[in-house]
């Protein structure tokens, strides 16, 4: 006589199980549907999020009405691209960032442009003073600020294991990525409470999703912004104000030293463009309990999605296997270069 099948072996075994311990039975089969129901709801939600949803409108934050909107870090990159949009859908723009001529450069290309107001301040946010920032909060105090973006960042000029990092490097990424985007905000923020309404964007990284080994201070630092974002938000809800960490993966930037686009890793345009239609959606993020967090570029939403559900760890020993290569490749042209240099004296 054949055995019987596993399955029906399986099958007999579960319903002896299940007529002897009927309540244990009961709630298994009960937290199995919740489990799955639960998991249906942010799979729909992030399917909508992510393709179908638009967000919130930037014309509830003053658009075309006379708000204002303050970019920090504008003159390169994502900055400079919000910008550009705010400022087409209608604010006038303050910016603030290191160079006073690339400063110039930008406000006479928004004004040319779009015809709004245009106002700048020089800080350099690695060697902020006091005066910087009361001067800051001066020029801020008569405008209608309803949208603060901190965009203004720093990261490593190659990947570097953490105990070979100069530590003035350090240093400034935790002014930078931390210190600015406490101070600007400080300043913002009673002015939108005053009003009743404003919006506040930071720019946030995976690097504060999954950590980055050789990246380290910096990936320490965008874990901050997390937590940051998670309690002012709860903080200011009441007061009408929207904090909302948009969770990035690559772009074409000067920081990223990425210039060709994919799927992946969008233009500085796209991105933007995406940011600001999904104001205040979840995204890839949905369900994954980290408040006031959104992943607006779809592709960045998908990836998101799948770390948040199938856990990152995975995901840990290849960016450290990446950025093991970039750095060996950035110093193998470094010296290349030191030789070529070197050469060029000895002719």
């Amino acid at each position: 006589m054949a055995p019987a099948p596993a399955s029906l072996v399986f099958s007999k075994i579960a319903l002896l199980f299940a007529f002897k311990y009927p309540i244990y039975t009961l709630f298994c089969a009960l937290l199995g549907l919740y489990v799955s129901v639960r998991f249906i709801l942010r799979f729909t939600r992030f399917i909508l999020d992510t393709f179908v949803l638009p967000g919130t409108s930037l014309k509830k934050y003053g658009a075309g009405k006379g708000a204002w909107a303050l970019i920090t870090g504008a003159t390169d990159g994502i900055g400079r691209e919000f910008a550009l949009q705010l400022a087409k859908a209608g604010f006038n723009i303050l910016i603030v960032s290191r160079s006073p001529d690339k400063l110039a450069l930008v406000s006479s290309e928004i004004e040319t442009k779009y015809g709004v107001q245009v106002k700048s301040q020089a800080i350099d946010f690695a060697r902020p003073t006091e005066e910087d920032y009361t001067s800051l909060a001066s020029l801020i105090a008569p405008l209608p600020v309803s949208v603060l973006v901190n965009n203004v960042g720093k990261s490593h000029a190659l990947p570097t294991p953490f105990v070979d990092i100069d530590p003035q490097e350090i240093t400034d990424i935790i002014r930078i990525n931390i210190d600015a985007t406490m101070r600007v905000t400080q300043i913002v923020v009673p002015g939108m409470i005053q009003r009743k309404k404003g919006l506040i964007l930071s720019l946030g990284s995976f690097a504060s999703l999954i950590p980055t080994p050789l990246l380290t201070p910096y990936s320490a630092s965008k874990a901050f912004l997390r937590t940051f974002t998670a309690a002012l938000s709860s903080e200011l809800a009441p007061h009408g104000i929207k904090v909302h960490l948009l969770n990035t993966y690559y772009v074409t930037t000067p920081m990223s030293k990425i210039r060709h686009p994919s799927p992946l890793i969008p233009t500085p345009t796209s991105y933007v463009q995406s940011a600001l239609s999904k104001i205040g959606l979840r995204g890839g993020a949905v369900g994954s309990g980290r408040g006031g967090e959104g992943t607006p570029f779809w592709t960045h939403s998908v990836l998101d999605f799948l770390i948040s559900n199938l856990g990152g760890d995975w995901f840990v020993g290849y960016v450290k296997s990446t950025n093991e290569e970039i750095r060996k490749r950035a110093l193998r042209k470094r010296e290349r270069e030191a030789a070529k240099e070197k050469e060029g004296k000895n002719e």
